[in-house]
């Protein structure tokens, strides 16, 4: 009757890849990290795409502002007439949370650009200054003659009239650039969002078990 083999196998490294897992995964702050960036990086490319799906279009009174606010130069990117917005959102993570959020000197509209809403304005006085020749009659347009031409304050020759402007509300649409939609009581998660998120995940789960 043949006696009893021993046989002895070394795993030690398979146990020091196994700590090495167990030490990675005890302290997540790098998948934390690389699940921020994955945001932001979302967030620029649902800027630079404008929106994902496509945001609701510039109103035709606010790109008439634009064009002529700026001479015809003006961005018609949505979003991004000043690039203010864009340039707050930032992100944060530790070792068990990764945000990204708008703020700073775009706190004021931050939200309602994202969640959409009413803003109401109250009334209001504002003064008319309109051009006029030498015997006080108002100047007209050349395109149009049934319009006034506007003065500037250093026209000398000029008509002051104050008019009064009711109270009215103006409905912005909801252009979610963060990387979710919905109300921030219940957002989802766009599906880019969701894909980078998960390649995260991955890259981290493979640099903890050494593939």
């Amino acid at each position: 009757m043949s006696g009893l083999i021993d046989i002895i196998i070394d795993i030690g490294d398979a146990v020091r890849r196994l700590d090495r897992a167990a030490a990675i995964l005890d302290n997540p702050t790098d998948l934390y990290r690389g699940i921020a960036q994955s945001l932001e990086s979302v967030t620029e490319g649902n800027f630079a795409a404008q929106g994902r799906p496509h945001w609701a279009p510039l109103a035709k009174s606010t790109l008439k502002e634009r064009t002529s606010r700026n001479k015809g130069s003006s961005t018609m990117m949505i979003l991004q007439d000043s690039g203010i917005l864009a340039a707050s959102v930032s992100s944060s993570y530790g070792a068990d949370f990764a945000l990204i959020g708008a703020g700073g000197a775009a706190s004021d509209y931050a939200a309602i650009q994202q969640f959409g809403g009413e803003i109401k304005r109250a009334a209001y006085s504002t003064k008319v200054r309109l051009r006029t020749d030498a015997k006080g009659n108002l100047l007209r347009q050349a395109s149009n003659p049934n319009l006034a031409v506007f003065a500037r304050d250093s026209h000398k020759r000029a008509r002051e009239s104050w008019h009064e402007v009711g109270e009215y509300s103006i409905k912005i649409p909801a252009r979610p650039y963060l990387p979710f939609s919905g109300p921030p009581d219940a957002p989802i998660l766009q599906p880019e969002a969701e894909t980078s998120i998960m390649d995260a995940v991955d890259r981290f789960l493979r640099g903890a078990f050494g593939q």
